[in-house]
């Protein structure tokens, strides 16, 4: 048995054990013979007589070239798999050599269209729409225009002050408000709640004097300062400069005091954990700068004493509260017919905006040129670095773009306002003003500004200082029966939020979807009729909006409540 078997397993090679046990078997065993690479290749070659054509070849014929080297190629894909990567690379070679047979002249052109509203087309819309307009008669104004201003039974300011007295004073902080007006204001509300936090001493904010604002004013020229310092006298010392004691261990030099360079948004723990131990040790610090220095997520406290500054403490200077109430007193005058009442329209249109923006307007080649001159003088290489793509009609699509004049009438009039409301627009100067703004003054012929409502002699103490002309413009718009935000900012983040506080909650603010408007603006088919009903949805939302309660990271200085207002009830909204 064990021969037998052993016998067997020699049968298997070729010349192998077998041959060597038939000679004697004394002789040491060959190895088997190796077998080939691949079995069914063997197997098929035995049966094909060794060609890959399909086609048995006759004994001994010889193959022809292409045989041969069809044999090779097939041979070396099929041991060395690998080559297969190369397949693409051949695909490609061999689409490039088809292409370069055929005519381009044939191949159909592939049109780019613009998204929907990416493309500025208001003026075209404007042209046609201009007769309908006039014709519509149907216009409800002001008499209508908020319907949500007592909901949920309105709201009133209860800001309560401190009657306990204040505990001695863990030293003096001495901070820079950097920005324009109302960023301004940010740093000096916030300035009073950290004073106030940490039982400090605010000495009187110091204005930083901005390359783009150029505005010199310090504190007491745009707020009554006086008035500022005894609202808040039982709730944080304010004083308006450093007792000579104090200087005199820094060298009469305030560069001498240490200042704290602290992040935006800062938590007030922040200031309790690091400020307030060097505030006892060197007591006085320096805060510079200071503007969203101070985070909105902050306690009772804290939200307390912002509200105070703002709305109770912070009054313009005596110069500027007496001309802007005599031009709320104007409007009043001349919108009798509409009881008195008047639009305010914050107009965001002056050529560093335009500029700012990289949006593109009807102006052509000759603005786009302007334009980049204006970005390189006032942004140097803000707007060329390398890799940098500015995409003007994306910009446009999302709302990005600052409403045109135009686009602010053609707003206004869809959304019922007709040509003889009273409005009061608030702006600098306006860009390209001459072709600008003649189709505003033809939707409404009885627009003002501080310009014509008052002489020039009476505007010329403020007319060189940039946050003096906005705060004029910041009291009249604060008075309108309507306020509209074409662009946001600081300047209508703080009036919105006043508004709220004045008037029960309700911002009676218009604030435009602008990625909507751009859209219908841009639409070559829509109707007058069609184009005000949508206009009229917007303005609608708007009311709705317009009392909101404070989210956490919300801005307390636009959103009041519940932080600075309390909820009225029914009967007492009625009354008043």
């Amino acid at each position: 048995m064990p021969q037998q078997a052993y016998n067997r397993l020699g049968s298997i090679g070729s010349g192998g054990a077998g041959a060597a046990v038939a000679n004697g078997g004394g002789g040491t065993q060959s190895p088997p013979v190796s077998p080939r690479r691949s079995p069914r290749m063997h197997r098929r070659g035995a049966k094909d007589g060794g060609g890959f054509s399909g086609r048995r070849l006759p004994a001994g014929a010889p193959r022809t070239l292409a045989q041969k080297l069809a044999w090779m190629f097939l041979s070396l894909l099929l041991r060395r798999q690998a080559i297969f990567l190369f397949a693409p690379l051949i695909y490609v070679s061999g689409m490039l050599l088809y292409m370069g047979t055929v005519s381009l002249d044939s191949v159909p052109a592939i049109i780019s269209r613009p998204s929907p509203g990416s493309v500025y087309r208001s003026p075209q819309l404007y042209e046609r729409l201009h007769a309908d307009m006039d014709a519509d008669n149907t216009s409800d104004g002001l008499s209508s225009v908020w319907k949500h201003a007592s909901k949920n039974g309105g709201w009133k300011p209860c800001i309560n002050t401190n009657t306990s007295g204040l505990p001695e004073s863990s030293g003096y902080i001495f901070v820079e408000a950097n920005g324009g007006l109302n960023q301004q204001r940010t740093s000096i509300c916030n300035a009073v709640a950290v004073a106030g936090y940490l039982n400090a001493t605010l000495i009187i904010p110091n204005f930083h004097y901005h390359s783009v604002w150029r505005d010199p004013s310090k504190f007491k020229d745009i707020y009554d300062e006086d008035y500022f310092i005894t609202t808040l006298q039982n709730d944080v010392r304010v004083v308006d400069k450093v007792p000579e004691y104090i200087m005199e261990r820094f060298g009469h030099n305030m560069s001498n005091v240490y200042n704290f360079k602290i992040k935006a948004w800062s938590s007030i723990r922040y200031y309790r954990d690091v400020v307030r131990p060097k505030l006892i040790e060197e007591k006085l610090i320096r805060i510079s700068p200071f503007a969203n220095r101070l985070s909105f997520d902050a306690p009772p406290s804290v939200q307390r004493l912002r509200c105070l500054a703002n709305f109770e403490a912070l009054r313009f200077s005596n110069p500027i509260e007496s001309l802007a109430e005599k031009l709320v007193s104007r409007m009043k005058e001349r919108s009798m017919d509409n009881g008195g009442k008047y639009i305010a329209v914050h107009l965001r249109f002056e050529e560093d905006m335009v500029a700012f923006s990289c949006c593109i307007f009807d102006g052509g080649e000759e603005e786009r040129r302007h334009m980049m001159t204006t970005r390189e003088r006032g942004w140097r290489g803000k707007f060329t670095k390398p890799g940098r793509v500015i995409r003007p009609g994306f910009i446009r699509v999302n709302g990005k773009c600052p409403l045109t004049p135009l686009e602010v009438g053609l707003m206004l009039r869809g959304m019922g306002f007709s040509n003889n409301t009273l409005i009061y627009l608030a702006s600098g100067k306006i860009y390209s003003a001459e072709k600008t703004m003649r189709p505003l003054f033809e939707m409404f012929p009885l627009l003002q500004t501080k310009e014509t409502l008052v002489e020039t002699e009476e505007l010329a103490p403020f007319k060189n200082f940039s946050s003096r002309m906005a705060a004029i413009d910041y009291t009249v718009c604060l008075h309108s029966e309507v306020f509209v935000t074409t662009q946001g900012g600081n300047f209508p983040h703080f009036l919105i939020g006043h508004r709220r506080y004045l008037y029960g909650g309700h911002s009676k603010t218009i604030k435009p979807d602008k990625r909507k408007l751009a859209q219908l603006f841009a639409n070559p088919n829509v109707g007058w009729k069609s184009l005000k009903r949508q206009l009229l949805g917007m303005r609608s939302h708007t009311d709705g909006k317009g009392i909101e309660i404070r989210r956490p990271n919300d801005s307390i200085y636009s959103f009041p409540t519940p932080d600075c207002m309390c909820q009225a009830n029914k009967t007492e909204v009625n009354r008043s």
